[in-house]
């Protein structure tokens, strides 16, 4: 079986590491030029072409060609494919997978709405990579998939609206409200349908981030053990702040600092923090997971 994604979904470099993944690139166009998100450009590079421009970026989802490219490669030595990717409500991605999937008929495609994006998307693709990896048959790891899922949550706050505003993932009028007033929302991705939803405010950045901490010590107890990962968007400060407070409230296993990606840099611009984060006891049958707790 191989395991398809697409660059939606955030794993650091060490995760990544001895992992069989094939992703599709999403692109984003700023002024004028389009970058295939991840291939074409580094999170570095995608920071300095914000900070040298104006403009702002827009962003596409991969043709069905792209897939069945892709899925007519990987056929001809395995036709067994899981094809995994970022939430149908914030994404039309998965339906171009599904387009591109028929038109390979040799290739046994399943495909998996993750419901979410960045890093909570990465752990469900690191955990079917690493199941695959371990002899694992496809309803097992759909089980699994399914429980990674439900446990995990992810929630973030950013520096600036004007992106959401601008790429139409919120409302204008209340964004432009909201930048008046310099709140920072907390946003998370609600678990039926998978679209973005609020679930709280601050009045500037840091005390958002903190606020973060504050979300999640009210779904957990003072030193529960959870699984958590930390992301940002050229904002290591506003990372390590989020970090530094949440190994104070709990007993964290952590997975490594993430950037996130490029595409979904371009709908956030620079200085987002968020984690994605869980109950540790819902990730302990992860086979050969090397970060979990000895």
């Amino acid at each position: 079986m191989q395991i398809v994604s697409d660059r939606a979904m955030d794993l650091s470099p060490e995760q990544l590491v001895g992992l069989d993944i094939h992703l599709v690139p999403l692109t984003f166009t700023l002024d004028g030029k389009s970058y295939r998100s991840g291939v074409d450009i580094d999170v570095e590079g995608f920071y300095h072409l914000l900070e040298s421009t104006t403009s702002f970026p827009t962003t596409s989802q991969p043709a069905a060609g792209e897939f069945a490219e892709l899925y007519r490669q990987l056929a001809a030595t395995d036709p067994e494919i899981l094809s995994i990717h970022i939430s149908s409500g914030l994404s039309g991605t998965i339906r171009s997978a599904q387009a591109g999937a028929e038109l390979v008929p040799e290739a046994h495609v399943t495909i998996v709405d993750s419901k979410t994006l960045s890093g909570a998307f990465g752990w469900q693709v690191e955990a079917a990579a690493r199941a695959v990896q371990a002899g694992w048959d496809l309803p097992r790891i759909l089980a699994l998939l399914e429980r990674i899922s439900a446990a995990t949550d992810t929630i973030y706050t950013l520096q600036t609206l004007k992106y959401l505003i601008h790429g139409g993932r919120i409302s204008h009028i209340k964004g432009l409200l909201a930048q008046v007033l310099n709140i920072k929302p907390l946003i998370t991705v609600e678990k039926e349908r998978g679209v973005y939803a609020q679930v709280g405010q601050a009045r500037a950045l840091n005390r958002a981030i903190l606020s973060i901490a504050d979300k999640i010590a009210s779904r957990y107890a003072p030193g529960s053990a959870l699984r958590v990962q930390v992301m940002h968007g050229d904002n290591l400060g506003g990372a390590m702040l989020l970090r530094e407070r949440l190994d104070e409230l709990f007993d964290c296993t952590w997975l490594p600092l993430a950037p996130i990606a490029p595409v979904l840099g371009a709908h956030t611009g620079p200085g987002l923090v968020g984690a994605a984060f869980g109950p540790a006891e819902a990730y302990t049958d992860i086979p050969n997971d090397p970060f979990r707790k000895a």
